[in-house]
């Protein structure tokens, strides 16, 4: 007997209970028989407004996640997904591997992290060397982006942060922002725009922008979503997210 919606796969799904964006990208990128379970990490909707407001975000985040594991493991999914990315990038490749370790162990299922997967969406891709990436983080928070990015092979030509003021305001940065960010890092020397922050919406403006930039956008929820579908055999196309899940 299997699950009667979710006969190929069921993912958990960690995320600030304060995010308004990674779930419904990933219903929309979501396979016929695969379903999306969330565990909500509770933290408040905190006043961010320097690094030292930032740093304490992250450890708020941290300190309650394994409780959200906890809690989404009892539906019993096969694989868990973290759809918070901060933590992910944070001291760098070998504080994100020794972040997967823990969560790995905890789970007592495969994880996927969005800094592995974006890590791993560029290698698929091929041929990129030097990126620009997009963030809604103060900049020790864009530090450690750039440093987990150096140290597994790529070279960072500009970040643009957008600083959001708390959790819930980086939901409110419009499309409209998103393009002029895009348009306003893109330039013949780099072959990639990475965003990062799965609160911020870019799923699908993702896929819009590489027809008019003519180079890779990888938006860390499609890269994300991408990398646990792949990771488990499910190979499905799916239109409309980008490259990434249209060819890949």
């Amino acid at each position: 007997m299997v699950d009667s919606l979710g006969y190929r796969m069921k993912f958990g799904v960690i995320a600030p209970s304060t995010n308004t964006s990674v779930q419904p990208e990933f219903d929309e990128m979501r396979p016929q028989g695969v379903t999306n379970h969330f565990g909500r990490i509770h933290i408040p909707d905190m006043s961010v407004n320097s690094d030292e407001d930032f740093e304490a975000l992250v450890k708020a985040i941290e300190q309650a996640q394994e409780a959200a594991i906890d809690r989404v493991m009892t539906c019993q999914p096969q694989h868990l997904i973290m759809g918070m990315s901060a933590e992910t990038f944070w001291d760098g490749a070998g504080g994100a591997d020794l972040l997967l370790q823990r969560m790995e162990a905890r789970a007592k299922v495969k994880v996927t992290m969005g800094s592995h997967a974006c890590e791993n969406a560029l290698k698929t891709i091929g041929g990129i060397k030097k990126i620009a990436v997009i963030t809604p983080y103060m900049p020790v928070g864009d530090r450690n982006v750039e440093r987990y990015f150096s140290e597994v092979g790529y070279e960072v030509k500009r970040i643009k942060g957008f600083k959001c003021k708390s959790p819930v305001l980086i939901a409110h940065v419009s499309q409209e922002e998103l393009r002029d960010a895009i348009l306003e890092l893109d330039g013949d020397d780099i072959d990639a725009i990475v965003q990062v922050g799965t609160n911020l919406a870019m799923a699908r403006l993702s896929g819009i922008a590489e027809f008019f930039i003519k180079k890779p956008v990888v938006a860390i929820n499609v890269a994300t979503y991408w990398h646990a579908l792949r990771t488990n055999g499910i190979n499905d196309r799916i239109q409309g997210f980008g490259q990434l899940l249209a060819n890949h």
